[in-house]
């Protein structure tokens, strides 16, 4: 143990959580939950002086910095394990007022972490909105005669945020013409094909997708040949 205190000496002071029963030297008091040995000799916290100091268990490391940070007294409470023939960090002892103090530094940095995850997310909201309509605008050129509704549902499915789907890769982010008509051909494929139903009575994706590519190419010219109807 005395070595053990020597290699914690530049953390404060080394309070014990004892294996077994121990009385203190000096009152006589116990069983000890914590101690501290002095010249070999278990004393309470209340004989050591450190009775007023409240137990943080581990597990926060904000929280423990923190607190010792705000402490005038601190001590770093460690526990012996038997297996791994060591003693090991438990918690920290520190002044109550502190403690509180620390509670509302983290409570603080706790609210500011909220509202910045609510800025992100408002600011993403945004971005995907913007791309969303660009990539609907982009649906628009390529395929005048698509409604307007389908072109905005399209947009939103291949674009959302985190997907993997046509609009969230690099070609898709450009905006280039291979990524959006290949979302517009995978909606056409899904919606306007009997493509699912196939798939679901066990016929092969490339046989599938072969039968329907009629069906795919209709939708699609007559999707591009409405601006020249207009004309």
């Amino acid at each position: 143990m005395a070595r053990f205190a020597t290699d914690l000496s530049h953390n404060g002071l080394v309070v014990i959580q004892p294996l077994r029963r121990k009385q203190c030297g000096a009152c006589r008091r116990g069983p000890l939950s914590l101690l501290v040995f002095e010249d070999g000799v278990p004393h309470c916290l209340d004989c050591a002086d450190l009775g007023h100091l409240m137990f943080l268990t581990r597990g926060d490391t904000a929280l423990t910095r923190r607190s010792r940070e705000e402490s005038g007294l601190s001590a770093v409470v460690v526990r012996f394990n038997r297996r791994r023939s060591r003693y090991e960090r438990q918690g920290v002892l520190v002044e109550e007022a502190a403690l509180a103090r620390a509670e509302q530094r983290c409570l603080a940095d706790a609210q500011a972490r909220r509202r910045r995850r609510a800025r992100d997310a408002r600011r993403r909201a945004d971005q995907d909105a913007r791309f969303a309509e660009e990539f609907t605008a982009k649906i628009r050129r390529l395929f005048p005669g698509c409604p307007a509704d389908r072109a905005e549902a399209i947009a939103a499915h291949a674009s959302v945020r985190g997907s993997g789907r046509v609009g969230r890769s690099a070609a898709g982010r450009a905006l280039s013409e291979g990524a959006v008509v290949s979302a517009v051909v995978a909606a056409v494929r899904h919606l306007d094909t009997p493509y699912d139903r196939l798939l679901m009575s066990g016929v092969p994706r490339y046989e599938a997708r072969r039968r329907i590519t009629p069906a795919v190419e209709t939708v699609l010219f007559g999707w591009r040949e409405a601006a020249a109807d207009v004309g």
